[in-house]
């Protein structure tokens, strides 16, 4: 179990804007991930040090989006102005996970514009919608494909996360501190909107913080 990703939703004026608007604060150019077709949704990915990547996620005009957990809860962090949507776990063991949380994963997939077609499974989403402290999981299908493959010369250093590292333990099985031991966390208090308020990356711009 590690932190595999974070996710960032696209604001108002869409997804082309957000990537360039953090690709030119990053030093980094995003790479277009392509389509989810199952969940309605899109994405850019900027790979991490550390086997990590971040992705910008937006939401199409296509029922999938309105059907699919992932989809609404894209669309609700876009209408709201876009910015940090949540963290992502990967697991080893998918099969434990759905018995812990007592329902199935869910397959994803994303056509990506070479024409490969990136296979996975994640479970958690709705948990995120509810309380979006918490993280939702992930199985890479194939590791060789993983979304961090190339990243080189940019690192997440810390987080700071609205919320109560208890509740988001009791969720995912696992101390959250020790998942994270190699950042440095700020756990806020949980008196307002709990979630990923920020992210401190080291860049070829130096360090920033989104």
């Amino acid at each position: 179990m590690r932190l595999d990703h974070l996710s960032y939703a696209a604001g108002p004026d869409g997804y082309r804007a957000t990537v360039e608007r953090l690709s030119a604060l990053l030093g980094a150019d995003f790479v277009d991930g392509g389509v989810h077709p199952r969940f309605g949704t899109v994405n850019h990915i900027l790979p991490l040090e550390n086997d990590r990547y971040i992705e910008v996620v937006d939401v199409l005009d296509h029922p999938a989006s309105d059907k699919a957990p992932f989809g609404q809860a894209v669309r609700a962090r876009k209408q709201l102005g876009g910015g940090w949507l949540g963290w992502v776990v990967a697991v080893r063991d998918m099969e434990r996970m759905e018995k812990r949380l007592g329902r199935d994963a869910v397959p994803g997939n994303r056509h990506r514009p070479d024409g490969q077609n990136i296979t996975w499974r994640q479970i958690g989403v709705k948990g995120l919608m509810a309380d979006p402290q918490l993280p939702f999981f992930i199985h890479w299908d194939d590791l060789g494909q993983h979304p961090s493959v190339g990243g080189k010369g940019l690192k997440l250093t810390a987080l700071e996360i609205a919320g109560d590292p208890t509740r988001v333990t009791d969720w995912i099985g696992h101390p959250a501190d020790h998942l994270l031991d190699d950042l440095d966390v700020a756990w806020v208090g949980p008196n307002g909107q709990p979630g990923l308020n920020a992210a401190v990356f080291q860049t070829p711009n130096g360090i920033v913080r989104l």
